[in-house]
């Protein structure tokens, strides 16, 4: 027979896991790294939003918030997208594993996606710009790009 003082513990087991769920989501509610820079050099045309393909230190850096944008672009090599010039400082509790800070990452979007903005990309005058980095739900890093056209200041 189980005594009563094992079964009363398992409410308070699911009330903190259920405090580990909202407390997950609202971390990533708080991660919102925008390029503010972007919206006045260029006219947006289309965005996506696409994952990011990030080493184990990366994202603990993203989930404090240590990243800037503001410099970075989208580029094609090899097969696929890679954003370049996107600074994410070193995690500050990170061994002799930790990231470079500023290196090329991929993003991760479908074939057909690919192909659009590849074609569109090429074009002159057209680049691909990251807007905003933040945290999914799920607790996943995506990243806003936009297919822009530049603005001419003369």
């Amino acid at each position: 027979m189980q005594n009563k003082k094992s079964l009363t513990l398992w409410p308070e087991f699911f009330k903190f896991q259920l405090f580990l769920v909202y407390l997950r989501m609202a971390l990533a509610a708080s991660v919102q790294i925008k390029n503010k820079r972007a919206h006045f050099e260029y006219h947006i045309l289309d965005t996506y939003i696409a994952g990011i393909r990030l080493l184990g230190t990366e994202i603990k850096s993203v989930r404090e918030g240590k990243v800037n944008i503001n410099d970075s672009f989208c580029a094609f090599f090899d097969d696929g997208l890679y954003i370049r010039n996107m600074h994410i400082a070193e995690f500050s509790h990170g061994s002799f594993y930790n990231h470079e800070a500023k290196r090329d990452r991929q993003l991760l979007l479908t074939k057909k996606e690919l192909k659009k903005l590849k074609t569109k990309g090429e074009e002159r005058g057209f680049t691909i710009v990251p807007l905003r980095l933040f945290i999914s739900d799920r607790g996943f890093a995506k990243v806003e790009i936009a297919l822009a056209q530049g603005k001419k200041d003369f």
